[in-house]
């Protein structure tokens, strides 16, 4: 992530919430705009929230993106607008649902809640969903599909016909009032409550989206990922490794503390929920024996280690073994903190000793995948490169799975089925992160990207 103005935030985009809806196409030129109705629910609850609050005069009670969405600098502005409000209002509809530039939006918002849920241990959900137009609950994405909202009580006639059908059809305006009224309450109400923390904006343009690659017709599609945690618990630790980063088992290992409260394997598992996966998670000392290179991969995976669990005789020679099978749709991710003064004193000792256990994993794969193998500094860098590493395993994975004929027909191009759900040509990865966004780890030159797992993702 990166801050523009030498770090900060314009004052003037400091929003209380943020309005997130999908463009309508006018049916003609020079055709009455069909957002205007947006614009004046937009209105009403600004109105509305400098009411129910003491925000003062000409503070920015609300943000809606089509303001600036062709204006020169709309990156920036929408980047800050989204790193600095207090709620984010996404306004249902299919056509929501189908917009890539909603999914960014959303993606880059809900990183901010995941964020400051592993420093505060607390949920920090602070997303206000709005029905513009009703959309059946198998359309839904997984991140919409999560979230714990009632809309029962903006009304039935809101439940049924949605914002849009109450601002449009007469004699519904008392119940339009009710709902608008109703929704700004419960912006306040959350905003108050969770308090979401400003964070350095991110390059919009860049980020993928919450939604899957195919936006909304991935909504009610099973793509799921495996995370695989390789740590050692408190209980059988290396001579001399502190304990305070350990618990019970490893999915418990927290690299980040003190600054994370959260053990590294479910931050990472919300990350993922959060590009429309659905996700279970698991410990490699548990599942070693269950990996079987000769068999079709079910799903991508992640395998997140510890450069401490190496120090492990018998840990080291099962990730040896490991490294030794060609699954290309499992990436590596390696978190490590430096304010961890132990494992810095030994991070020349330890990162080599991993090279030497995993130097097929070590080395697969884009820059991206090799930024996290090679050492993950925080947790802000974890959410901008997980992304990354999770879509490559997702393409090899889509690249090496069983392919299945349709029964009882003929098929000129195959297609393929199970847990992922895919029947579709894989997708191109999203675009990469500026140069330096991995810090120390990445020198954005690609030019050496010529590896058996870049090769593999140049196909078509």
């Amino acid at each position: 992530m990166h801050l523009r103005d030498g770090g900060r935030v314009p004052a003037s985009v400091q929003p209380y919430f943020f309005l997130s809806y999908a463009h309508t196409p006018r049916f003609g030129a020079g055709g009455p705009d069909p957002d205007m109705w947006v614009e004046r629910l937009y209105r009403d609850l600004c109105s509305h929230v400098m009411a129910l609050t003491d925000l003062p005069a000409g503070a920015e009670a609300g943000f809606m993106d089509r303001e600036i969405r062709s204006g020169e600098g709309w990156s920036e502005r929408l980047g800050a607008a989204l790193a600095t409000c207090r709620v984010f209002v996404p306004l249902f509809s299919p056509r929501y649902f189908a917009s890539e530039m909603c999914g960014k939006e959303w993606f880059a918002f809900a990183q901010r809640a995941i964020h400051q849920g592993a420093v505060s241990n607390q949920p920090a959900e602070a997303i206000v969903p709005a029905l513009w137009v009703p959309v059946p609950p198998s359309q839904l994405p997984g991140p919409a599909e999560r979230l714990q909202f009632n809309h029962n009580t903006f009304g039935e006639r809101y439940v049924t016909d949605g914002l849009y059908g109450l601002i449009k059809l007469r004699g519904y305006a008392e119940q339009y009032e009710r709902a608008v009224y109703e929704l700004a309450k419960r912006i306040v109400r959350v905003a108050e409550t969770v308090r979401l923390t400003p964070v350095r904006p991110v390059d919009y343009r860049v980020v993928p989206s919450a939604f899957g690659p195919t936006g909304g017709h991935a909504g009610g599609v099973s793509r799921s990922l495996h995370v695989t945690v390789a740590a050692a618990s408190r209980h059988d630790l290396p001579d001399g490794r502190s304990p305070e980063y350990y618990g019970d088992s490893a999915l418990e290992w927290n690299p980040y503390h003190p600054v994370s409260r959260r053990p590294v394997a479910y931050v990472a598992e919300e990350l993922v929920k959060n590009l429309n996966y659905q996700t279970s998670i698991g410990s490699f000392d548990d599942e070693a024996g269950h990996f079987d290179s000769k068999q079709p991969p079910t799903r991508p995976e992640i395998l997140i280690v510890d450069r401490w669990a190496v120090e492990d005789p018998d840990r080291r020679q099962r990730l040896a073994a490991f490294d030794q099978e060609s699954r290309p749709w499992i990436n590596v991710v390696v978190p490590w903190n430096r304010y961890d003064h132990q494992s810095r004193a030994k991070e020349n000792e330890l990162a080599q000793r991993l090279e030497e256990t995993l130097p097929v994993k070590m080395g697969q794969g884009r820059a991206a995948c090799r930024a996290a193998a090679n050492g993950v500094a925080n947790m802000e860098t974890l959410g901008q490169i997980l992304p990354q590493v999770v879509e490559a395993a997702a393409q090899q994975y889509l690249r090496h799975a069983q392919v299945y004929l349709p029964a009882g027909t003929q098929s000129e191009r195959p297609r393929l089925l199970g847990p992922m759900g895919m029947g579709a040509p894989p997708v191109p990865p999203p675009a990469p992160f500026p140069p330096d966004t991995f810090g120390d780890h990445n020198d954005g030159n690609d030019s050496n990207d010529t590896d058996r797992g870049d090769a593999d993702d140049s196909e078509s």
